[in-house]
């Protein structure tokens, strides 16, 4: 079958039109159909993933064409996230592995990282423990141990095929003697030890907006999405159980997505700090160690 394509400018333009054809979702990794299609043609022919223009005009081969159109056709058609067609996905410069194990890696805690959770933690340098709950792809896990470069850190999730995942990450980046993984439900794997900080980012969607997700968002465990009711099944245990974790000095960080408006109808009584990232100040919390139930 021949195609009136012949440059990376040729099927750069046709994905962008496929894609807004076909009306994709966004949000795994980026936000447009552009981007999107830059990334998906670039990573296919093996170019720098943040260099389009020396290239726009390079002529491809027929099973480069071929190649490319077989990545935009699965995109488009079975909707499947990019990053579980390439296999990875990248936060603030760290690539990790990712395949329908995880949810594809998105979190405004990454953003909050970068600075090592400053001014609410004194100083980076002295954290000596982390515990990260619902670690999934444990990319969280791998950006605290590089803001805390002192941590040990601990990493839990509920599922086994999960943490193989997160396993492969962790190896990768050569953090197997700072990060330990366990299989579990929440705290319950843990020995009994104190956490200078405790970061998530659990399921939380609400049941009313899981069943108005994009298809692309189905692709993903369900169990790594779905918060109940309200969306805060798991957040309600995570925060009645922290203060038995954290130091007296320690800070728990839950990322909730766009659900505030059930957050302060089920937290309202506790002092929360939103924290500000590049989508507002809607998206995460963070709660002092002494202001959480149970002092």
């Amino acid at each position: 079958m021949t195609h009136p394509f012949s440059t990376v400018r040729d099927v750069l333009r046709y994905a962008v039109s496929r894609f807004i054809q076909a009306g994709l979702s966004f949000g795994h990794g980026s936000s447009n159909a552009y981007d999107e299609a830059a990334y998906l043609v670039l990573h296919t022919l093996h170019l720098p993933i943040d260099l389009l223009d020396p290239f726009l005009d390079a002529r491809l081969t027929s099973e480069e064409i071929a190649a490319v159109l077989k990545v935009i056709e699965r995109r488009a058609t079975d909707r499947v996230p990019a990053a579980y067609i390439t296999q990875e996905a990248w936060m603030h410069g760290y690539r990790f592995h990712v395949d329908e194990r995880v949810i594809v890696p998105r979190s405004f805690i990454g953003e909050l990282l970068q600075d090592g959770l400053q001014p609410y933690v004194e100083d980076p340098e002295q954290v000596g423990a982390v515990l990260e709950l619902c670690t999934g792809s444990g990319c969280l896990a791998i950006l605290a141990a590089h803001a805390f470069p002192n941590a040990d850190i601990d990493a839990v999730d509920l599922s086994p095929a999960a943490l193989e995942v997160a396993a492969r990450n962790v190896h990768d980046y050569q953090l197997d003697e700072r990060i330990a993984l366990f299989e579990g439900d929440l705290y319950a794997p843990l020995p009994e030890r104190r956490y200078d900080v405790i970061i998530t980012n659990p399921p939380y969607v609400n049941a009313e907006s899981m069943k108005a997700l994009p298809a692309e968002y189905k692709h993903e465990p369900e169990m790594a999405l779905a918060g109940g009711a309200d969306g805060m099944d798991i957040v309600r245990r995570i925060i009645a159980d922290a203060r038995n974790w954290l130091t007296d000095e320690g800070v728990l960080v839950v990322e909730i997505g766009n659900e505030r408006a059930h957050v302060e109808a089920a937290f309202g009584g506790l002092d929360l700090v939103w924290m500000s990232t590049s989508a507002g100040d809607d998206n995460v919390f963070l709660i002092q160690a002494s202001d959480l139930p149970g002092n």
